[in-house]
Formats: C-alpha cells, structure tokens, sequence
C-alpha cells in the first residue's frame, strides 16, 4: 500500500515531472531530502519507471488523434505488434479484450497524414480488419 504522501508526489510528478526537489518538498510540507529519498525508492521499486515530454498545448491541438481497433491473425500477433511498433505516428498500443485484439493511439500532424497511417495499419500482415475513432476533443489528459 502506498503512503498518501508518495500518492500526492506521484500526482504532482505526473502534472509536471520537472518540478524541482524545492517546490516538491513546499508542496508536500517535507524536506528536501525526504522528497529525493521517496523519488529515489519510487524509482527503486518500479514505481516510477521513467520520466517522458509532454506535449505543448499548442503543439498537441495541431495534432489528429484516433484510437484504432485492429482484429489480428492470431498466429500473426507477434509481426504485427512488432510492425505496429515500427510505426512512429502509432504512441501507445494496448492488447485488449472482446472483438477486436489490438488498440493503437495514433497521432498525426494531419488528416491526410493520419489516413495513410491508417491504410499502412490496415495493410500490415496479419491485420485482419481495422476500426477508427477520430478524438474530436481532449476533455482532460492525466
């Protein structure tokens, strides 16, 4: 079970993982050294495995974001995360239960970027079929 202290740090890390050790501490009511300790055994422990850039507001409104459903030949599974892996417009997958196996987040820089995408994902080997979701709108982002 994970103390509410380290709950709360984990919080503020994830808005902004730059913050520093000070401002962290302030926030928490803790020393300096308490804050770095925790990071460190977080990080020890796997809780915290790394650290990634987030996006621009600006920068992530330019974007086009879908959420696609791939069915995949089951004896394929392999190739084809590997070949989704390979995509760079393609930021997450997830194997999943239900109809379909496989949900990529892709993001592009347009719609015609992210419909070639979509063709270069539904023409993989191994990909049976594919279902697109176009993101209209982010409400919230954690």
């Amino acid at each position: 079970m994970m103390k509410s202290k380290d709950q709360k740090l984990l919080m503020l890390l994830r808005q902004n993982a730059r913050t520093s050790i000070t401002d962290l501490a302030r926030a928490l009511q803790l020393s300096r050294s308490t804050v770095q300790t925790r990071i460190s055994r977080l990080e020890a422990s796997g809780v915290i495995a790394g650290y990634a850039v987030q996006l621009g507001g600006a920068f992530s409104a330019s974007q086009v974001e879908a959420h696609v459903s791939i069915k995949v030949a089951q004896k394929l599974t392999a190739r084809t995360n590997n070949a989704l892996e390979g995509i760079s417009q393609v930021a997450q997958l997830f194997s999943v239960s239900g109809e379909y196996d496989l949900i990529a987040i892709v993001q592009a820089q347009s719609l015609e970027e992210l419909s070639a995408v979509l063709d270069e994902i539904g023409n993989l080997e191994g990909v049976e079929r594919t279902n697109s979701a176009v993101v209209l709108e982010t409400r919230f982002r954690r």
